[in-house]
């Protein structure tokens, strides 16, 4: 039979046994407590979730582009209801069509129907969505003089 060989403790096995013989690990927090998020059921990805929740990003972000994008046009009415100018209102759908002429030079799976949204059409909605207060009409309108018409440079003979 032949013998077993010795098996050596690598130097951080070491640091790690001396300090616990020490009792550097005795008054940690959470010492005799199960780890949080073992008691669900079993996740590949609880990791990407607990690091998405800890940094407070939107669960969106784990969405392939192609989704995230067709979510963002169905969401671009009530997003843009908040925006104060017509400006704000045109740069906001640019920059979204910039980001979907690039997913649609490269599109990944799942291919969705995705198109440019139109900026007239959304400042369109835009106003339509906006309490603007009423302009006060004036009680006469002061009379607007009539202009002849003007001639065409092609009638005017001689």
């Amino acid at each position: 039979m032949a013998p077993v060989p010795e098996q050596h403790e690598s130097l951080i096995d070491r640091q790690i046994r001396l300090a616990a013989e020490r009792g550097a690990f005795d008054d940690l927090p959470g010492k005799g407590k199960p780890l949080p998020g073992l008691t669900g059921p079993d996740d590949e990805l609880w990791w990407v979730r607990g690091y998405v929740r800890r940094e407070g990003l939107s669960p969106d972000a784990l969405l392939p582009p192609s989704v995230q994008l067709r979510k963002e046009i169905d969401r671009l009415p009530e997003s843009l209801g908040a925006l104060p100018t017509e400006r704000a209102v045109r740069d906001a759908v640019s920059e979204l069509n910039l980001r979907i002429v690039d997913y649609l030079r490269a599109p990944t799976p799942p291919r969705l129907r995705i198109g440019k949204v139109d900026a007239d059409a959304a400042v369109r909605r835009w106003r339509e969505g906006r309490s603007a207060p009423a302009e006060p009409v004036p009680a006469d309108p002061a009379p607007v003089p009539e202009q002849p018409p003007r001639r065409r440079w092609w009638s005017r003979r001689g």
